[in-house]
């Protein structure tokens, strides 16, 4: 579906969507717990629904009510086929949990995923003496436990979603557990987890980051849980307000420990005008600089990041560009070749990108299927010389399906084609 964005000024309140990466751990953790869980605010994103189909193959009784979901845990096992859809997170947290079945499962996904690397987490359950076989180092996977605990060693530096698996498994387990890691990156994502296992009532001992420990024989404890708003899909949102609008976004906690919360350093450093009340974000269109940003612990980042920068006056420099691999398209390629056609030069120099803010004009970009880029396009054309039409919009279900409509109820000029 192409849908056309003209430039807009915007204008209201709007709430922030639902983290998916809450939504898809607490439906781990449901699962996980022997009884009845209520989750409020659940994503109904692609990768929160695959989530739940995983959960419902591996046990668990689903019930979706408006605005709640009712999760009953520890049933039996239902499907011996598991599919991911898109989602990294999902492959890379389910494959530890699949493996605590002595039942052989075979985990699969769709579109970009069957292109992601699946070594590490052959080689992490293999550690741990989990039947585990990929088809070439690709999907699909082929599990076979149970996880009995132990040691493992893993290489953090390319994702942190396998830890979050390994850290959500092996509570389970009959032993006591180790894992080691080297060059984690994303750390604000495991503190996510953590947080999410302290609800839960799991107990993991955090030694730098680089050293996890986790007594065996653990229980989840079932509880009510409300998933907090996303600050992944609201940076878009705050974007847009400091380009072309005047803004209010609830339902975002300040202390949330959610990586892209990051996004206000950088709207700080580009002299946004902004102001944080309680869970809500008042932004307002000013004259935006150039600026300079770390996004090696938030990746998500660089796609609204450079919206924002190519609204501001002079270059804005981001690092952690060696964090875009094996995301929904080649995410620095695709910044710097889509944002080229809406006549704003982009550099890419080792882990360094250079964005010159400059004057954005209407054209045609494609998304790549990757549902950031639809984002980052339909948010850079409210400020620009003509509209901006999206070729395969539809991807933004994967993350935040109420996007478009939600930038329709703030006054955006949104045009839909088939």
């Amino acid at each position: 579906m192409e849908r056309s964005v003209n430039p807009s000024y915007i204008s209201g309140e709007i709430k922030a969507p639902p983290s998916k990466s809450m939504s898809q751990r607490a439906i781990a953790a449901a699962l996980l717990s022997g009884g009845e869980s209520v989750i409020t605010n659940l994503s109904d994103c692609d990768d929160s629904l695959a989530a739940k189909r995983i959960a419902g193959a591996l046990g668990a009784e689903i019930k979706s009510e408006k605005g709640m979901v009712t999760v009953r845990g520890g049933g039996r096992i239902r499907e011996t086929t598991l599919n991911c859809g898109e989602s990294g997170l999902a492959i890379r947290m389910f494959s530890p949990i699949a493996a605590l079945f002595s039942d052989e499962i075979s985990i699969t996904g769709e579109g970009s995923l069957k292109r992601r690397p699946m070594s590490m987490i052959t080689e992490a359950l293999s550690q741990l003496g989990v039947s585990c076989v990929s088809s070439g180092g690709l999907l699909p996977l082929r599990i076979r436990g149970p996880l009995k605990g132990g040691s493992v060693d893993i290489d953090g530096s390319v994702s942190s979603q396998l830890l979050t698996g390994l850290l959500m498994a092996l509570p389970l387990a009959r032993n006591d557990s180790v894992i080691r890691v080297k060059n984690l990156k994303s750390k604000p994502y495991i503190d996510m987890t953590i947080s999410i296992l302290n609800d839960f009532g799991i107990e993991v001992t955090n030694e730098n980051y680089s050293l996890f420990r986790m007594k065996g024989n653990q229980q989840y404890a079932a509880r009510h849980y409300q998933v907090e708003g996303d600050w992944s899909g609201a940076a878009f949102l705050v974007v847009a307000g400091a380009i072309n609008g005047r803004l209010t976004i609830r339902g975002l906690d300040p202390g949330s420990t959610q990586s892209d919360k990051a996004i206000l350093s950088a709207l700080e450093s580009s002299g946004a005008d902004m102001k944080i009340q309680n869970d809500s974000i008042n932004i307002s269109k000013s004259g935006l600089k150039a600026f300079e940003f770390d996004a090696t612990e938030s990746p998500d980042l660089f796609p609204p990041l450079a919206a924002l920068a190519s609204y501001c006056s002079g270059t804005s420099v981001i690092k952690g560009v060696s964090r875009l691999g094996y995301k929904e398209s080649d995410r620095a390629a695709a910044i710097k070749e889509e944002f080229g056609k809406m006549n704003i030069v982009i550099k890419i120099t080792d882990d360094l990108m250079y964005i010159n803010g400059g004057v954005v004009k209407g054209a045609e970009v494609d998304s790549r299927n990757d549902h950031r880029i639809a984002m980052a396009a339909a948010v850079a054309a409210l400020g620009s010389e003509g509209p901006v039409t999206i070729k395969g919009s539809e991807c933004i279900s994967k993350s935040y399906p109420g996007f478009f409509d939600d930038l329709i109820s703030i006054n955006a000029i949104v045009g839909e084609a088939k």
